[in-house]
């Protein structure tokens, strides 16, 4: 049947109107600039994912030794049946995921207890010292996840497994038991005590928000101070230990560092340790598989944690932070908390600073009189009878070359990943409510729930070989800055909505009507609003790119080594005095850059994490 002109017409007039609406909608700065994360996530999430899981399923030159009548590149379950179905499966897959599973559980919960009865005492209590505790909180958060397990290491080793005694088997003269020593125990501790800084800043600013209202009507009702606290103020704070929760269980699941101080002594091996021994004999089948288990692990906590606090009743406050809440006197238990407080901080932030000075200062390890001291380990010019004739670290090539490494890495890292978290949060802001803003949200959220070890055998799977027009990067420092910008992006993310939230629309939009073009408007208006959150979540990715060792484990080369992974391989070369002093640097460079970059625009920890 032919087409009347006039319904010709229509139909032209009905394309050109969605063209024209289409035309609109994608010249929006929000859309354009969504589009571009979104291929930017693709290709650093989504494609190297996608390579992995080929990876396992695909034999390899290496396989070919063990799959017969195979060629490389055909589909294959070897890898799969091997770690989860053969005679090993139980040694290389199970045990250690229940190991990691056992350690994360453990060193939340701790965490979980220190986190929030330390919130609690600074917030709801008239403790003493706020001020002070409040600045030593985020001391863990700074300092190198693994370095109380080292502080461990050097005061609780035994010769019966650690070769040579700690500072206890050495002033007692009795041997350390190993339980106490190495395995999950010591992980666990160590580990909760460096993660607690979640949930002590989560709950803190959660007490902070609650008006004080809801509280004083429930003591009118005739509640007493328990039940206030189970129906109204637990209520409340439940979000803020679910965030603490998420994020110290993911990043104890994957962690790296002190698995391997702790537990490798005993063949206590985790997930991670697992991962990083396939991978170092270039099993990459197998470790990804490992990885891949990670992940799964990781985002099924995610979903029960998200379905949990979703099925929940919704409790708001009626009026923001409202009034300040009642302090609690302590009375007579004021000196007992107080106590507690200092010596706890002490060994927390102190302690493990001096165990590692007085090791980096042993001439031979396991002697800790004070005629063993030396500083050859710091500044001797090298002796054969010393670490293998490696001169002092402060005289070390390796260790100046590693450290700028490091400084430019994290330097590069928390300007790129600030720079994507300021654009997203504009992105996700600017279009709240749309499907592509969920999208880009979502993506985002991505690398948050992938541990980093994991993360990092994603990206060996990604860059060994050409992609496209991008070369093989494997064994680059340009690999490092790549995968450690792709692991913040959610970080950075959440800092920039949380500072995007703060700009008004009427002035952008004020702007635009006198004529300002996006740029322009971005240039004069978002950015210098948004600048506080900028610098936080550039100093959040910075402190946290300097001492990350579990991400880049498997990427580090002898050139592009930086100070984390060489403390790591001297303690694995027995080199504890010169390993001890290389992590006292990069505590020293982390706390030189935090005081540096939080003296502008006002940043912090706390805004960097999306307070």
């Amino acid at each position: 049947m032919a087409v009347s002109s006039f319904e010709q017409q229509s139909m032209t007039e009905k394309i050109l109107a969605t063209w024209r609406r289409f035309s609109r909608w994608i010249s929006r700065p929000q859309v354009i600039l969504s589009l571009i994360m979104l291929l930017v996530m693709f290709y650093m999430v989504l494609i190297p994912l996608y390579r992995m899981i080929v990876t396992t399923v695909t034999v390899s030159d290496s396989d070919l030794r063990v799959i017969k009548d195979a060629n490389v590149g055909d589909f294959t379950w070897y890898h799969w049946l091997r770690m989860l179905t053969s005679q090993i499966a139980k040694i290389m897959t199970y045990e250690p995921l229940l190991h990691s599973l056992t350690i994360s559980l453990g060193a939340t919960l701790l965490a979980l207890a220190i986190g929030g009865l330390m919130a609690w005492l600074v917030v709801r209590t008239d403790v003493p010292g706020k001020g002070v505790i409040n600045l030593l909180a985020t001391v863990p958060y700074i300092m190198p996840s693994w370095t109380i397990a080292m502080a461990w290491d050097v005061l609780f080793k035994n010769a019966k497994s650690g070769g040579t005694p700690g500072v206890l088997e050495f002033i007692t003269k009795s041997p350390t038991p190993d339980w106490l020593a190495y395995g999950p125990f010591p992980i666990i501790v160590s580990s909760g005590l460096h993660y607690y800084t979640f949930f002590f800043l989560f709950v803190t600013a959660a007490l902070l928000s609650i008006d004080s209202s809801l509280e004083e009507a429930g003591e009118l009702a005739g509640a007493g101070r328990w039940r206030i606290m189970r129906k109204i103020t637990f209520p409340l704070v439940v979000p803020a230990l679910a965030s603490g929760f998420i994020m110290t269980f993911s990043k104890t699941m994957g962690t790296f560092g002190g698995p391997n101080v702790l537990g490798l002594p005993v063949q206590y091996y985790t997930l991670s340790t697992m991962l990083r021994s396939n991978t170092g004999i270039g099993n990459y089948g197998d470790g990804f598989v490992l990885a891949i288990v990670l992940i799964l692990f990781a985002m099924v906590t995610v979903m029960i944690n998200q379905r949990l606090v979703g099925t929940r009743k919704s409790y708001e406050t009626i009026g923001g932070r409202g009034f300040m809440a009642q302090k609690t006197k302590l009375r007579n238990f004021k000196g007992l908390f107080t106590a507690f407080v200092v010596v706890f901080q002490f060994i927390i932030a102190v302690l493990p600073l001096v165990l590692l000075i007085w090791s980096s200062l042993m001439l031979r390890t396991g002697d800790y009189s004070l005629s063993n001291l030396t500083l050859a380990h710091w500044i001797g010019k090298g002796d054969i009878s010393i670490n293998s004739g490696e001169p002092g670290v402060l005289l070390n090539p390796r260790i100046w070359a590693g450290a700028w490494n490091s400084i430019r890495l994290s330097l590069l890292t928390a300007l790129f990943t600030a720079l994507f978290g300021i654009i997203l949060g504009y992105a996700i802001v600017k279009g709240r409510g749309t499907r592509l803003s969920k999208l880009v949200e979502q993506l985002a959220f991505i690398p948050y729930v992938i541990p980093g070890i994991a993360f990092g055998a994603v990206y060996i799977s990604m860059f060994t070989k050409p992609v496209g027009p991008i070369p093989a990067l494997y064994g680059t420092f340009a690999l490092l800055v790549v995968v450690s910008v792709a692991k913040h992006i959610p970080y950075s993310s959440r800092s920039g909505v949380s500072a995007m939230l703060q700009v008004s629309k009427e002035l952008e939009e004020a702007a635009a009507i006198a004529g300002a073009s996006p740029w322009v408007r971005f240039k004069r208006i978002i950015f210098p609003l948004t600048s506080t959150g900028f610098v936080s979540g550039f100093l959040m990715v910075f402190i946290t790119t300097m001492r990350e060792l579990s991400l880049i484990i498997l990427l580090v080369t002898p050139t592009t080594a930086v100070l984390a992974s060489m403390t790591m391989r001297y303690i694995e070369n027995g080199n504890e005095q010169q390993a001890n002093a290389v992590i006292l640097i990069l505590i020293f460079l982390v706390l030189i850059g935090n005081f540096i970059i939080s003296r502008f625009k006002g940043g912090s920890l706390k805004k960097g994490l999306g307070m």
